[in-house]
């Protein structure tokens, strides 16, 4: 990790004040997303409970939720000094409130905002009225993409009449496919232990598929195993019309739209709603960390217990390996209980926290998921700027004006797909950063005037494609600090003046994403998204998604079903199985 505050004129104050914030979130001492009301301290954590959650994400949240709801005793452990996992809002340069790891609301499950009652306990978002801006560098042209239907197809044809008539076809297309899915989300797979009522059920869950499908199966299946690039090509002509599309093809994805699987990454980015509207996307307000937030009031309220700066070293199981026994703190503190579960990466939760565990490294389901794909090409860097961006291809009426070009993403070094190939080409192949890496951009204080000062906003730059190891080895904070200024470079061919708007910045490269939020690989969706690990092999084949071959001990992080993102599903699902799994006297 690199925080950066210039240290001239005005912003020399920034720099000193930037480095004692620093200084104090690495000590513990700022709760930024959270606040002493929800987290109990230290005295308070007792030597049993009913149920412990190792990590306090979001989806480890959203299980002590509905746990608690239960009357069961709940304890969330959390390494860092704030709840949240990924899903935070950190204060990183004094007045900017960043939303340092995911950064738009989208795919949390209306069941759960609803079962949880989020919005009671403040949950609050902006939808976004423009989905997507693309300018084109070296012109005055752009594409942009909003909910207003019309105002879409006009800017689609400003590049291509037939672009424009196909799109609402297409929108079609992938609302068919996506609707015949989401109900998935909401329910766990099958597997080999399942009962015959579970066979049932599932049997109803794909009939309600397939149903929903009809004579279109076909191109469903095509969407789950096609490259992007080949749906989009049979569809549209313009190069920047599919360019945009295709980045959520791509994007937290090692993989190029040239490759099989990028099509569902595609639609896991679709399946999402807000207030209704299907693939509707948002900014929570107040930063990803008032979500966490508003879950853990909800677990807070039914009697779940957070502790942070609270470091699972061992998950604790019986001698012979059957059943597990509770956790052990790196401080050596033991908390007992019969019911663990880990919103940790599988990798952490297996190859760290259970190392000493030798009959489980010699089951089959130890042997699947230590293959588990955790590569991740994604750097984030979020930034503090004096001004709103100053886009060449639209130029602001004044200095602090809003547009719609500031609402929604904004894509750059995306005017055409092979851009974004050679993108991939470059981390993928080469292992050094992307030359011209494909670049999303986000204002989330362009609609939500709570995390930035009067005038001056959060950025937010998910890049890629970066590599965990440049040509083998690790990134130095030269190399950040270069990759960084490319980055900005790129945007100056795109935005008067951004660079030297710049008050301070946070980069994340895949091993800071890894070392900061326990991402193994730097990976935000707790492993690949390819079609080899979702559904009924997301982690294993071999069992349930949400059980380990240890009595007791759960998984309930985004390396479940149904994946990652902001979504609390794998939370959610991996509860309701502890829940019936304690009826059951499973443990």
């Amino acid at each position: 990790m690199s925080l950066l505050v210039k240290a001239t004129g005005s912003h020399k104050t920034l720099l000193d004040k930037s480095t004692r914030l620093l200084d104090k979130l690495s000590a513990g001492f700022v709760h930024s997303g959270s606040s002493t009301s929800l987290v109990s301290p230290p005295d308070k954590l007792k030597s049993k409970y009913d149920a412990v959650i190792v990590g306090g994400g979001h989806n480890g949240l959203v299980s002590a939720a509905y746990l608690a709801k239960s009357g069961m005793s709940v304890a969330v452990l959390e390494r860092r000094h704030l709840i949240g996992g990924a899903a935070v809002t950190e204060e990183l340069v004094p007045g900017f409130k960043f939303s340092r790891a995911s950064y738009v609301l989208s795919l949390l499950r209306p069941i759960i905002i609803k079962e949880l009652d989020l919005k009671r306990h403040g949950l609050k978002w902006h939808v976004r009225t423009t989905g997507a801006f693309t300018p084109i560098r070296d012109s005055s042209d752009y594409l942009m993409l909003g909910l207003d239907s019309n105002v879409t197809q006009n800017q689609i044809a400003k590049f291509s009449t037939k672009d424009a008539k196909n799109y609402p076809k297409y929108g079609q297309e992938i609302g068919q496919c996506v609707e015949a899915f989401r109900h998935m989300l909401d329910h766990p797979m099958l597997h080999p232990d399942s009962s015959t009522r579970e066979l049932i059920q599932a049997a109803k869950l794909f009939g309600k598929t397939g149903y929903k499908l009809g004579r279109e199966f076909p191109k469903w299946y095509e969407f789950l195993t096609a490259p992007i690039s080949k749906v989009l090509d049979r569809w549209f002509e313009s190069d920047v019309l599919k360019a945009t599309l295709a980045t959520d093809g791509v994007i937290g994805a090692m993989i190029s739209p040239h490759q099989s699987g990028s099509g569902y990454v595609l639609l896991h980015h679709e399946i999402g709603e807000l207030d209704g509207v299907a693939g509707c996307w948002g900014f929570a307000e107040g930063g990803m960390g008032s979500v966490s937030r508003a879950i853990a009031c909800s677990a807070k309220e039914h009697g779940a217990e957070i502790f942070v700066n609270s470091e699972v070293e061992d998950i604790v199981v019986s001698d012979d390996g059957s059943g597990v026994r509770g956790v052990k703190l790196n401080d050596g503190t033991f908390i007992q209980s019969n019911c663990v579960l880990s919103n940790a990466t599988i990798h952490k939760t297996t190859k760290e926290m259970l190392r000493d565990c030798r009959s489980f490294h010699e089951t089959e389901y130890a042997k699947q998921v230590s293959s588990f794909d955790y590569t991740s090409p994604v750097t984030k860097i979020n930034v503090a700027v004096d001004r709103i961006p100053d886009f060449k291809a639209i130029p602001n009426k004044s200095r602090d004006m809003i547009g719609e070009q500031h609402k929604g993403t904004i894509h750059l070094n995306c005017e055409n797909v092979e851009m974004l190939h050679e993108a991939y080409v470059d981390a993928a192949q080469h292992q050094i950063a992307s030359r011209v890496p494909m670049i999303e951009l986000c204002i989330p204080s362009s609609v939500d005037k709570t995390i930035s000062p009067p005038n001056q906003h959060v950025i937010s730059l998910f890049t890629q494609y970066t590599p965990y190891y440049l040509k083998g080895e690790r990134w130095t904070q030269d190399d950040r600090k270069a990759y960084a200024d490319k980055v900005f470079g790129n945007i100056d061919e795109y935005v008067s003046g951004f660079t030297d708007s710049i008050i301070g910045y946070d980069i994340l490269t895949p091993e800071d994403l890894e070392t900061t939020f326990g991402l193994t690989g730097g990976n935000i969706f707790h492993g690949a998204m390819s079609f080899d690990q979702l559904l009924f092999s997301r982690p294993s084949s071999s069992r349930c998604s949400y059980e380990t071959p240890i009595s007791g001990l759960y998984l309930c992080g985004s390396g479940t079903h149904p994946g990652g993102g902001v979504m609390g599903a794998s939370g959610r699902l991996s509860a309701l199985t502890v829940l019936k799994h304690r009826k059951e006297k499973r443990f």
